[in-house]
């Protein structure tokens, strides 16, 4: 059976279709109760569904929020959703969702659809690209954006702008600050080891590493430390696994070849750039046989919820996933707008937060 259309509807209401319209898509120009009532009463009769496009055009608002994250699997984005739709329910708001791998390419691509079904806001997740193979991606994406605050729309993002961004309106950005809070991670581990330091980051040009890694670098250096080697590898639970294999290879190679003992001087301190990146290599540690704290320290960044049932119990630093979600929306729609605003409207506190994964005596093991 075809569904029923507003003309059906007009005609059994005895009203123009224009009238029908106003009254079923929320239009502000409404005629009077009684004709109003006879057009309900004729759509509820032939089962009559509006059209959120056409709602959408009458109220000029879509009632649509776009979310884009790399990967919503990822825990650290699936939290930061579930912020967002607590915003979105707050406006009454309903949430898209677009997943993609983290590419500026494919996040210009889910804009551009997002636009097309006049999302209200978009709110961007993830970091931002500085890497040469990724700059004419981000021109795109940046020009995508700047058109569609121009119309009206509003983005909000977190961590860092778009890179390349040029409108003075609409964007609003929830600042988090990754270096400080790395600096401050990297000051309290110094105090609990004394040997060799380790980070592992995702690749080089990722804003979001690429921020935490100077910022542990220069708490190390302010705690009168050498600078900790670097190990590049997917800003993932995978390049976490990649990474964490060549550390226990080096580990297991360097007590057969010296006979140097298990002990507080010959544990690296490895910094993860995220939590996920540390369960991938406290995996791979595993693997080869390799206990955690008692062959090596390792330490992450976000707090994801998955913590919760790790063992041992990862250090970390605890930043407001939800919060910072619901942040993003927010200021996607509430009016924070303004050039400024692309320098981060919204400030975000963490917490270093040290648990057994550090702790200094190596007889604990995972």
């Amino acid at each position: 059976m075809a569904a029923s259309t507003l003309a059906q509807v007009a005609r059994l209401a005895g009203v123009s279709p224009a009238t029908a319209s106003r009254v079923l898509n929320g239009s502000a120009r409404k005629p009077g109760p009684d004709v109003a009532d006879r057009v309900r009463q004729a759509a509820a009769s032939l089962g009559y569904v509006a059209n959120a496009q056409a709602q959408g055009l009458a109220r000029s608002t879509s009632g649509l929020i776009g979310l884009i994250v790399h990967d919503i699997a990822d825990p650290y984005f699936a939290a930061i959703a579930r912020g967002v739709q607590a915003a979105a329910q707050e406006q009454g708001k309903m949430l898209l969702l677009a997943t993609t791998g983290g590419t500026p390419a494919d996040e210009h691509a889910a804009v551009t659809a997002f636009a097309a079904r006049r999302a209200d806001s978009i709110v961007i997740a993830g970091s931002r690209s500085s890497r040469p193979g990724d700059q004419n991606s981000n021109a795109e994406l940046a020009a995508e954006l700047d058109r569609y605050c121009r119309n009206g729309g509003r983005v909000g993002v977190l961590g860092h702008g778009i890179v390349g961004a040029s409108a003075h309106e609409g964007y609003h950005v929830v600042a988090v600050p990754n270096e400080e809070l790395a600096a401050e991670l990297a000051g309290a581990l110094a105090q609990v080891h004394s040997g060799e330091f380790v980070i592992l980051g995702g690749p080089e040009g990722l804003l979001t590493s690429d921020d935490r890694i100077r910022g542990y670098q220069t708490g190390l250096e302010a705690a009168g430390l050498p600078p900790a080697e670097i190990l590049r590898a997917g800003f993932d639970r995978t390049g976490g696994y990649e990474a964490g294999t060549t550390l226990a290879k080096r580990i297991i190679d360097a007590r057969k070849g010296g006979g140097t003992p298990a002990g507080e001087e010959s544990r690296p301190c490895i910094f993860a750039a995220n939590d996920v990146m540390a369960i991938g290599a406290v995996a791979a540690l595993r693997a080869q046989g390799l206990r955690i704290p008692r062959d090596a320290l390792i330490a992450g960044f976000d707090d994801i919820e998955t913590l919760r049932d790790f063992r041992p119990p990862l250090s970390t630093v605890r930043l407001p996933l939800e919060e910072i979600g619901r942040l993003a929306a927010l200021g996607g729609t509430t009016g924070w707008t303004g050039a400024d605003d692309m320098n981060g409207s919204a400030a975000i506190a963490g917490q270093v937060t040290l648990r057994r994964s550090t702790q200094a005596s190596p007889s604990a093991q995972s």
